[in-house]
């Protein structure tokens, strides 16, 4: 983008019309000012289909490269499969392209790092990886309640990723991609644990795992319930859990715990404020799926883009330090680190030294 194009929409093509990327598709077409959906690409036909209907205005794509070269879109967003995240950054890069890509970076250590000296030859580009819970509003309100020592010094967070079961067996099927349950589901728990207690380096872990359900994952060496301990230099430590079997919907929530205080986020889990008093007690409903959690989130994040892009372009000055508030590339690396870590750390049964 040049600097005279700053006043333009920034053109984005969406690579991945799955699930999540059929949402982030339609944020950036319909939700986010100061962007415009430009293009799509799947190699699917079901997703190409939808896109017909739903992204009229885009050009459609089968293949990435060809997405690539389309000179008039300024920014890729990835939503495709983990494996693949690594060099299609790297490439969307050399064409000239900011890059927001899901998360995991990547699930091997070493591409994580190869794309970090990769963005390095590339300053003035945008790369940012979608760890989405920096930017709901209620973990970014704990996080700037740590950061002004509302509860003294931060030294252990209490996180945990937990799904609404799928009878229907989605999490088996998709097992061979996903790098297993921490790095698919525990990575946004790594990444909160360390922003809120100030990006400390992970030296040990340990990590344990249980099959409830889901007995298709045993195959992949994967499991639906995980448990893990994260220590940190400086004496700081994390715990989290993470499950693909909740019977009553998606229960994300965060603790962390300070020398003079604690702050809880999300510990009742609920869709709206609305309680139910009946023959069967007082409830509330929970979230059905972390789409619903955390729509806004995802909605916000997309803006940060775009407001990070024009910031690297010297536009608006204020969006400088919204758009600094998302992961870092670095960030990204370390919390595939620690979930590799984790993941053979339950393969071994042994702790694992970083």
């Amino acid at each position: 983008m040049q600097a005279n194009e700053r006043a333009q929409p920034l053109r984005v093509g969406v690579a991945g019309l799955g699930r999540l990327g059929r949402r982030h598709a339609g944020n950036l077409a319909y939700r986010v000012p100061g962007a415009t959906l430009a293009a799509a690409c799947s190699p699917l036909e079901d997703d190409l289909a939808w896109a017909r209907d739903a992204l009229p205005e885009a050009r459609l794509y089968r293949d990435y490269a060809e997405l690539l070269v389309d000179t008039s879109v300024d920014a890729v967003w990835l939503v495709t499969p983990s494996a693949l995240h690594a060099q299609q950054i790297v490439d969307a890069l050399r064409a000239g392209k900011h890059v927001f890509c899901e998360k995991p970076l990547s699930l091997d250590v070493a591409e994580c790092e190869r794309v970090v000296e990769e963005a390095r030859r590339f300053p003035d580009r945008q790369v940012t990886i979608g760890f989405m819970r920096r930017f709901d509003p209620s973990y970014h309100d704990a996080f700037e309640q740590v950061r002004a020592g509302a509860i003294g010094r931060p030294f252990l967070v209490r996180s945990q990723t937990c799904d609404l079961n799928d009878p229907d067996g989605f999490f088996v099927r998709f097992a061979p991609g996903s790098g297993g349950i921490f790095l698919d589901c525990t990575v946004h728990d790594i990444d909160v644990a360390r922003w809120l207690l100030g990006k400390p380096r992970a030296t040990r872990v340990f990590a344990a795992g249980a099959v409830a359900l889901h007995e298709g994952l045993r195959e992949y060496g994967d499991v639906d319930n995980g448990v893990a301990i994260c220590e940190f230099q400086g004496g700081k430590l994390a715990m989290f859990y993470a499950s693909r079997t909740m019977a009553h919907g998606n229960d994300t929530s965060s603790e962390v715990f300070g020398t003079a205080g604690a702050l809880a986020i999300g510990h009742l889990p609920r869709a709206n404020r609305v309680e139910i008093y009946d023959a069967h007690g007082v409830r509330s409903v929970c979230t059905p799926t972390f789409f619903d959690r955390f729509e806004e989130a995802f909605l916000i994040e997309a803006q940060a883009f775009v407001a990070a892009v024009r910031a690297r372009h010297g536009g608006e000055a204020g969006a400088v330090e919204h758009a600094q508030q998302g992961a870092t590339l670095e960030d990204a690396l370390e919390a595939t680190r620690i979930g590799f870590a984790l993941r053979e750390s339950l393969r071994t049964g042994q702790a694992v030294t970083l």
